[in-house]
């Protein structure tokens, strides 16, 4: 079995600071040290400068989906899978990707492609990141798409591709990052000196790993009551069937208490009795729908990653379910509802007898 690839994200404080030239800039000094490197999926976005940097590389043809009359071109997984570079560019890793598509998330593509041994860099901005995403919609008005889970990010190496605001500002004025047509309304809205600088210093805060929660830290700085400061619902989610249930009743309980909803997924250390991504992705579409958020994270054991979840976001409550002889019970050799009791202390648990288990397919 291959040794697990290594992932290096290119992350940017907005569109337009540079993530894909850098990217592919450094990839080209790969290749001189001998490294076997392709393209396997790039956005020129219309930039003369970063066309001009993919110069030779080798780019993998992406795969044509047609879908409700149209066709868009994604990230051929199968295609890089039996090329099998050294490292792998995946560009744009916060996307969706088309119905009909290997998985739901570019991400997930990209996770295939590190599990198979390839090393992957990538790109994304500020406002992908999931955890983020709630706080950079307050600070600039527009609800960030396609969230990438912080723990998937932060499984590799991070490389802040840093553009000051003024210049930025300038880029776009000048017709360097959207059509000369489109710079006025994006330099009065978004791109607006002050977003830029709350996300320039947003990024900043994420990437220092002595700041336990970059939102909350933000938020008291600058002296900002968020939906950060108000109660929090935490739910705990398995990746089974119950999940919908709980999602919507924790939602209830939410919104009786003006509370923000959470949902929190548990992986062991050591990614054993991973649940597939298909079942987590259902629970994002869910909760996002509900206006709520989830988050992944890593722990020895799955009550210790709850109650210490539920702690960091300052939970008013802790919603989880209790399923007779559950496979994590069965697997710690306890209860985990017993052990999240007994961990949990100051922070109040609302336990709900839940049923059933979701099935393949």
């Amino acid at each position: 079995m291959s040794d697990k690839g290594k992932l290096r994200t290119y992350l940017g404080i907005a569109p337009g600071v540079g993530k894909t030239y850098v990217m592919m800039r450094d990839s080209r000094l790969e290749r001189r040290r001998g490294v076997d490197v392709v393209v396997a999926y790039w956005e020129s976005h219309g930039r003369p400068a970063t066309v001009a940097e993919v110069g030779d590389l080798e780019l993998v043809p992406t795969r044509v989906i047609e879908y409700r009359g149209a066709s868009f071109a994604e990230l051929d997984v199968d295609a890089v899978l039996k090329r099998r570079p050294e490292l792998a560019l995946v560009d744009e890793l916060a996307h969706s990707n088309v119905s009909g598509s290997r998985h739901d998330k570019r991400w997930q593509d990209v996770e295939e492609l590190l599990e198979a041994g390839i090393d992957v860099y990538t790109t994304l901005n500020v406002a992908n990141i999931e955890s983020l995403g709630p706080l950079v919609s307050e600070i600039t008005g527009v609800r960030p798409p396609e969230p990438v889970p912080d723990i998937f990010v932060r499984s590799g190496e991070i490389k802040l591709v840093d553009l000051e605001p003024a210049a930025l500002r300038r880029r776009l004025a000048q017709g360097l990052v959207f059509p000369k047509e489109r710079a006025d309304a994006a330099l009065s809205s978004y791109f607006r000196f002050a977003n830029l600088s709350a996300l320039q210093e947003l990024a900043q805060l994420w990437l220092d790993e002595s700041v336990r929660d970059p939102a909350s830290a933000f938020e008291a700085a600058h002296g900002i009551s968020a939906p950060h400061d108000c109660s929090v619902v935490v739910v705990g989610l398995a990746g089974s069937s119950a999940d919908e249930w709980l999602i919507r009743y924790a939602s209830c309980v939410a919104e009786v208490s003006e509370a923000r909803l959470q949902g929190v997924h548990v992986r062991a250390d050591d990614n054993l009795d991973r649940v597939p991504p298909s079942w987590l992705e259902e629970d994002r579409r869910l909760l996002q729908a509900l206006h709520g958020s989830l988050v992944e994270v890593k722990a020895a054991d799955t009550a210790t990653g709850l109650v210490e979840s539920a702690r960091k976001a300052g939970a008013s409550q802790l919603v989880i379910g209790s399923r007779h002889r559950s496979r994590l019970s069965r697997r710690f050799g306890g209860s985990v509802v017993d052990r999240v009791l007994r961990l949990a202390d100051t922070v109040p648990v609302q336990v709900v007898n839940v049923g059933g288990k979701r099935q393949t397919g």
